[in-house]
């Protein structure tokens, strides 16, 4: 048996090669530094604050070039997002002559992404403050157990903001670590994060806290009866069929760049997958990453009707992940990818093990067939193998494993599993007919109500398949009569296709209507003719359901449709806008399409928007056990024949046989 658990120990000292950078690669630590050294030199003040620092993309014709010959030289640039004396600064660090490319001062609504220090040093300031510390005393507590947190304001028609938070706090006493389940209702406190002052108090009502025993999640503290014990999986000893060089990864018949980004996490870049019959790469994927993550809860009372929350623009995935651990994160044959982000003063912070590759080994089948009627029942069959890029983002109360796999049949698939803890109100309440009047909720414990939420999360999906110039395709599936007299079939059902000309007719939300999608180059044919494209399979399909003229729902405009199509312009990245944090809502995917521009036959971005609408129930509790929820990326038309009919299956290890029967 020791041969089935030799990979662990191989693959924890696979070498990851740094060879030539590749043009979008994320920023190193070193020029993190420089990058810090540069801006600071020309604002000398301590009144600077890093809100954002990432790679400044090169123009995308070099990056092709690039990956041609890659002697072909590129800029290495970063760009600042940074606020210095109440304005918010848009800089341009040139990283090779070391200077300042360009400097734009940012006078739209909204502000830039939170930094972890301001949101630690306003709990701080929280819970310094005397007639909080009163308030605590008041209701019996010890300030010594509350622990305070950062919860942003949103917008609600005002006219002019200043950077303000709020910070709900919560109760953690008998060494009880679950503190989102154990809130302190009835105090508004509200902290303006620059002058880092208390701008706003109020202690409203005393509400009974959840008691602590049942919150608990940790195994050591856990008490009988316990649950199933889980086998140990038992691993292959060959070693990993993937290579990584730099950041750039290579695997089966794929190629691909492996990007962080303290905004929106992990990054595929440049994605392309090898055609045997053509002897080369083929582009796919361009650039594709999480733009943006809407989480409103839907308690429209004093305490509550500010948390709609924006993962990415105001928090940030990048500065949210958490290192990854062996065997439970990910699997024993994973490999480890360190993420890098800005802190306040521009120093690089390092997050170990942000991101783990590793070989999918599911059980499942990759294609088969038996021909039960030919002698000797001729079976063949080929199990699935694909490979997984996975992060984890802990924003909050919740956890989000973010997956990207691909797969040698050149499908990638997108998955996000929801864990973590509920948001929940304290109540009088310990039965459900206790309850006479719609408390926005689940009764999921003793004085504990879930509030109902949801989570719209909206994908960046550069797709460039076999080059530029690709089309939007829509294919309905429409019933017809049989017309023909000569067989008793009445009906049946056609296709009908029809190419997107402008952004307004690639708007769509998602139905019972039977319909495909596929971005389709209309210069590459296959040999019989059909253009050459990739289709896009829905998942959990949501629609918004805050009304129009709410305004939550107005600055997540994004979330209107589910599909959306626009041509590739660099600066529109974040469907919820640059700015958004107490954003208006006027810099969106929604105001962007209002163009209706032109997207037939020329370079465009698809963004998808799925996710689920979440009424809690009592499983949820105290921890969750993950949800998930994807799509999928497949090629159509886009080989001449199945591209894995000729994929060399893996060698199987020998084990011992296996009855089930003790």
């Amino acid at each position: 048996m020791a041969l089935l658990f030799l990979l662990f120990s191989v693959t924890a000292v696979l070498p990851i090669s740094s060879s030539k950078r590749h043009p979008l690669d994320s920023l190193r630590p070193s020029e993190f530094t420089r990058v810090q050294t540069i801006v600071k030199t020309s604002y000398p003040s301590n009144n600077l604050s890093f809100h954002y620092v990432g790679m400044d993309e090169p123009d995308k014709a070099v990056v092709y070039s690039w990956l041609s010959n890659s002697k072909t030289k590129f800029p290495r640039r970063a760009i600042v997002i940074a606020r210095h004396n109440h304005q918010t600064h848009e800089i341009i660090v040139d990283l090779s002559k070391r200077s300042i490319v360009s400097d734009k001062v940012y006078t739209g609504h909204g502000f830039p992404l939170l930094t972890l220090e301001e949101q630690h040093a306003g709990a701080a300031l929280v819970l310094a403050y005397e007639p909080f510390k009163a308030s605590v005393k008041k209701r019996g507590l010890n300030i010594s157990d509350v622990v305070c947190s950062a919860s942003t304001v949103g917008w609600y028609g005002e006219k002019k903001s200043k950077r303000v938070l709020k910070f709900p706090c919560f109760y953690t006493d008998q060494g009880t670590i679950n503190m989102f389940l154990r809130p302190i209702e009835g105090i508004t406190i509200v902290v303006d994060i620059e002058e880092m002052k208390v701008t706003e108090y109020n202690d409203r009502e005393v509400a009974p806290i959840p008691k602590p025993e049942p919150t608990e999640y940790r195994l050591s503290k856990l008490k009988p009866p316990f649950g199933p014990r889980l086998n140990s999986v038992a691993t292959s000893s060959t070693r990993p069929g993937f290579k990584i060089n730099g950041n750039t990864v290579k695997w089966a018949n794929w190629v691909f760049n492996v990007g962080f980004d303290a905004r929106v996490g992990t990054i595929i870049s440049t994605a392309s997958i090898y055609d045997i019959n053509m002897h080369k790469y083929r582009r796919v994927l361009y650039r594709g990453f999480i733009s943006e993550l809407f989480i409103p809860y839907q308690d429209p009372s004093e305490g509550w009707y500010h948390i709609t929350y924006f993962d990415n623009g105001e928090f940030g995935f990048g500065l949210t992940a958490v290192p990854l651990e062996r065997l439970n994160d990910c699997p024993a044959n994973a490999v480890f990818m360190d993420g890098y982000f800005a802190s306040q003063d521009g120093t690089p912070v390092k997050t170990p093990n942000a991101v783990c590759i590793f070989e999918r080994h599911a059980g499942d089948v990759m294609w088969r067939h038996t021909e039960a009627e030919m002698p000797g029942h001729v079976r063949e069959v080929r199990p699935e193998v694909s490979l997984v890029v996975r992060m984890v983002a802990t924003v909050g109360n919740y956890d989000y494993i973010i997956d990207w796999e691909f797969k040698p049949s050149g499908s990638i698939k997108m998955g996000v599993g929801l864990s973590g803890v509920l948001e929940v109100k304290p109540v009088e309440y310990t039965y459900v007919d206790q309850i006479k009047e719609d408390q926005h909720g689940t009764l999921v414990a003793d004085n504990s109500i879930a509030i109902n939420h949801d989570h719209f999360l909206n994908y960046y999906l550069d797709l460039d398949i076999d080059g530029y110039a690709n089309s939007f395709e829509k294919t309905k599936l429409v019933t017809r009569r049989n017309t023909n007299v000569n067989t008793p079939r009445k009906s049946y059902w056609t296709v009908e296709k029809e190419t997107a000309k402008t952004e307004f007719e690639a708007r769509l939300n998602l139905d019972t209507k039977p319909m495909e999608f596929a971005l389709v180059n209309p210069s590459k044919k296959t040999k019989i003719g059909h253009p050459v494209g990739y289709r896009l399979l829905p998942g959990s399909i949501i629609g918004p359901m805050l009304m129009e003229d709410d305004y939550p729902q107005i600055r997540a405009g994004f979330t209107n449709y589910n599909v959306w199509v626009t041509p590739y312009k660099k600066s529109e990245k974040y469907s919820g806008g640059n700015y958004v944090d107490q954003s208006h809502g006027d810099d969106t995917l929604l105001q962007w399409t209002d163009g209706n521009r032109e997207i037939e036959n020329t370079d465009i971005v698809l963004w998808y928007t799925m996710g689920i609408h979440h009424a809690p129930c009592q499983e949820d509790f105290p921890v969750m056990p993950t949800v998930s929820c994807g799509f999928e990326l497949r090629p159509t038309n886009f080989f001449e024949y199945n591209p894995v009919l000729k994929v060399i299956p893996p060698k199987h290890v020998q084990r011992p046989n296996y009855t089930g029967k003790n």
